[in-house]
């Protein structure tokens, strides 16, 4: 039987949403975009094909697996955006690359390597500084507000006019929420969220519109300043990464495409495989701005995202994260007033821990700390999800979004000045420390409120203050109570159209019941001296956080940089990874999650052998577009305009204008040569390299990869190159400018294999042949993720998702 055959087999008739395929009782749909030429046979094959049972797939679109119309009923996760392409980070090695090869010195070799060190620092650097002002913007505004509504409540206590610093509390809040919303949802909805999500994806080899681009970093500084000052249950540790990315992504390239100017520096890196390399540099920038973890940050972009890994890169990389904490080390040093004191290292540390020893008899409660955070993040997680689910299919217009951001601005604010009123808390002042920052609300004199006292702060002083205060700073009903708000405004905020981390809520509830834990433990035995709050306290943010994001290695390696104590590197590892595996029975972790949601081709780690008797010829996509190794510039200009598919191979007996027939053999589009790239034919097209141009050897002389990388990353559309009716007859010579090394696989290769080369080498288009060298199909990164293995209480299938046009 034929590939083509094989591919139909089972066929039932076309709908208006493509073919229906059952895999494991799985149904999936198919393309209708057919080429003209398929069509024909497609419609007698079926003939003979009506008395066989069961369903199957139609041959998809050029280039792409399969685009289909998708029924209003199935949800988010279940569909594949058409709408994201694949960063490429495969090397172009053509004529030009040799060229530029050849001509390169051993000076042009140390030069290149030192200017990749010196972005990366400017990256560190630069990083540092941004985190630096976003943490002095934030502090100053929390504390005006917070000193301002303090004196009401002095003066109100007396008066009986508490309304007012409430009206004053929301109104703040609010006011700052409305700003960051609006232009968040307004001028650039991927800055709103951690935005790691979007870096993990690019970092998978996934372009995502507008994620790097100088517009996002400055909403999303503006908006993660309202935010937090907003009084929103969120932190600016995680817009961190997403800044360092972006701040990477801009000083790489040495130029701006929005404000249209070009340094001329930096050229040799304009290309998707060196732009990764430094947005990953600026990731783990990120973190180490955020915790003071160089090392985790450095971790954290090998396990949550970059494909492509080496030790050059590793130093690099680690390079840029020392540079980001030191940078924030200094000038906070300098804001403090403490000129040159290199003691905070991060906008946010965990304190000093006194304890730094626990007992093998602690072990098995560690893993029920480890139980209770997967199963407290998994509702997290899964809460979320619908109210996810149901914001993408309501709340869609920029009023609604900003009215959402304001609505729980005015909730958060409300639900945590009402808290005061029932909660009764009252703590004697004993240390200094309460006296300055206590606040005696109800409390007789010489007392304060330990309720007010960590609602009246900043997330990051309220973690502290759960991790050192006293033991009997908080009294179980005033834990119970703020870790239940804090948990269900969390994740309702998560989501929103502002800018906002997910490490400080998290921390703060898993704080909470890590105190609980520990009074729990006090009342079992009042005179166990291994019970410690703030090592409970510690632990119990670790599972907490663990369980809702599903980080291991490096989130290790954060939370020991950010306590300065290594001693608990057992025991966060072990709630961590127990939290990780009870969380996973139920759902994946949030970032993954909302990846899935939006549709985002996500490549993971390693294929499921479930998959291991899929073979290259029933995973690729088929027929395809293929281009000769001299074509005429019409056929150029009619493809590109027709299709938006971004790579094409070059053959050799091959006429696109003689109907193909479909024997026994599987129907193949010529001899194999190379792949030729959208991007270098528009900019083949634009120079007008014409063989039947009268200055063509003047064109081809001075045409060189330089005029290439200029074009990037933003080409021009193909519909902005004009063509005369006369040139439409000329043809151009592929050969020195396509890719003749581009990788292929055998049209029986293994689903694995195929998996494992995209993920490795970060590849965007696979070319699939025969044993006779013949291109037969070509397989992309939605080929391989529209396969996904989902697991529900231990039964695990494979699904194969819908492919949308958006």
């Amino acid at each position: 039987m034929s590939l083509i055959g094989k591919r139909c087999t089972e066929y039932i008739e076309l709908s208006e949403i493509g073919c229906a395929l059952k895999n494991n009782n799985t149904t999936s749909y198919g393309s209708t975009q057919l080429v003209e030429d398929s069509v024909n046979f497609l419609t007698s094959y079926t003939s003979t094909l009506s008395s066989q049972q069961g369903v199957n797939t139609v041959t998809s679109s050029i280039n792409e697996p399969r685009k289909t119309h998708v029924p209003k009923h199935i949800p988010d996760e279940k569909i594949l955006s058409g709408k994201y392409e694949s960063l490429d980070y495969d090397i172009v090695e053509n004529d030009l690359f040799e060229e530029m090869l050849k001509n390169n010195t051993n000076k042009d070799y140390i030069k290149t390597e030192f200017l990749r060190w010196l972005i990366m620092g400017m990256i560190g650097v630069l990083t540092g500084l941004v985190a630096c002002f976003i943490d002095v913007c934030v502090i100053q505004t929390t504390q005006l507000k917070f000193e301002y509504i303090k004196d009401y409540i002095a003066t109100c206590l007396e008066s009986f006019c508490l309304e007012v610093p409430l009206l004053i509390w929301i109104c703040c809040n609010a006011f700052l929420i409305l700003i960051g919303s609006f232009l968040t949802a307004k001028f650039a909805p991927v800055a709103s969220g951690s935005g790691i999500p979007q870096i993990k994806c690019f970092l998978n080899g996934v372009k995502v519109p507008h994620v790097v681009r100088l517009k996002t970093i400055v909403i999303k500084i503006v908006g993660v300043i309202c935010a937090v000052s907003g009084g929103l249950i969120v932190g600016k540790e995680g817009p961190m990464i997403h800044s360092g990315a972006v701040i990477a992504a801009g000083i790489s390239q040495g130029k701006s495409s929005t404000f249209l100017f070009d340094f001329k520096i930096f050229e040799m890196f304009r290309s998707d495989h060196e732009k990764r390399d430094f947005v990953s540099g600026g990731a783990a920038a990120g973190v180490s701005a955020a915790f003071g973890a160089p090392v985790g940050g450095v971790l954290f972009s090998l396990e949550e995202g970059a494909s492509f890994w080496n030790q050059a890169l590793t130093w690099r990389i680690f390079f840029a994260s020392m540079l980001s904490t030191f940078t924030l080390n200094v000038v906070q040093s300098f804001v403090k007033g403490h000129p040159l004191d290199l003691s905070s290292p991060g906008l946010f540390n965990f304190g000093k821990f006194e304890t730094t020893t626990y007992g093998g008899l602690e072990i098995p409660i560690f893993i029920l700390m480890g139980i209770v955070g997967g199963l407290l993040g998994a509702l997290f997680n899964h809460i979320n999800c619908k109210l996810t689910i149901f914001r993408r299919k309501y709340i869609t217009k920029v009023y609604l979004q900003v009215l959402e951001a304001v609505i729980v601005a005015l909730c958060t604010g409300t639900a945590f000045y009402v808290c005061l009123y029932f909660d009764n808390d009252c703590q004697v002042m004993e240390s200094s420390e309460s006296q300055e920052n206590g606040i005696q609300f109800f409390c007789a004199d010489g007392k304060f409120s330990s309720m007010a006292s960590v609602m009246f702060r900043s997330p990051e002083e309220s973690v502290k203050s759960l991790f050192h205060d006293l033991p009997e700073t908080y009294q179980p009903t005033t834990l119970i109570l703020y870790c239940s708000m804090c948990f269900f405004l969390a994740l309702w905020t998560y989501g929103l159209f502002v800018p906002s981390g997910l490490f400080i809520p998290s921390l703060l509830i898993g704080a909470g019941w890590g105190r609980l834990v520990a009074i729990l433990l006090h009342y079992i035995s009042p005179t166990a001296k291994w019970v410690t709050f703030e090592k409970y306290a510690l632990l119990g943010a670790a599972a907490q956080l663990g369980g809702i994001v599903r980080m291991t290695i490096s989130l290790t390696v954060i939370i020991m940089e950010a306590s300065g104590n290594i001693t608990f590197g057992l025991p966060v590892m072990i709630v961590l990874m127990v939290a990780k595996w009870v969380g996973d029975i139920f759902n994946e972790g949030i970032y993954d999650m909302h990846i899935h949601m939006q549709g985002v081709p996500l490549v993971g780690w390693e294929p499921s052998s479930m998959l291991s008797t899929k073979r290259a010829s029933e995973v690729m996509s088929h027929p395809v577009t293929v281009f000769r190794t001299k074509e005429t510039v019409g056929r150029i200009i009619d493809v590109l305009k027709s299709e938006t598919h971004n790579g094409f191979p070059v053959v050799e007996d091959y006429d696109p204008f003689v109907e193909q027939s479909f024997q026994d053999e599987a129907e193949s589009f010529g001899t194999y040569k190379g792949v030729i790239l959208r991007s270098q034919l528009i900019v083949l097209l634009k120079m007008k390299a014409f063989e039947e141009h009268e200055d063509v050897q003047a064109v081809k002389s001075v045409l060189n990869i330089k005029d290439f990388r200029d074009a990037y990353p933003r080409f021009i559309p193909i519909h902005q190159i004009n063509i005369s009716p006369h040139e439409r007859e000329f043809t151009i010579d592929l050969q020195p400018y396509m890719n003749p090394g581009a990788y292929t696989v055998s049209h029986n290769s293994s689903f694995p294999r195929i998996f494992r080369l995209f993920r490795a080498l970060g590849l965007r288009h696979l070319v699939v042949v025969n044993e006779n060298n013949k291109v037969i199909g070509m397989v992309t990164r939605k080929d391989l993720a529209r396969y996904r293995i989902s697991s529900h209480f231990g039964n695990v299938q494979i699904d194969e998702l819908y492919i949308s046009q958006s």
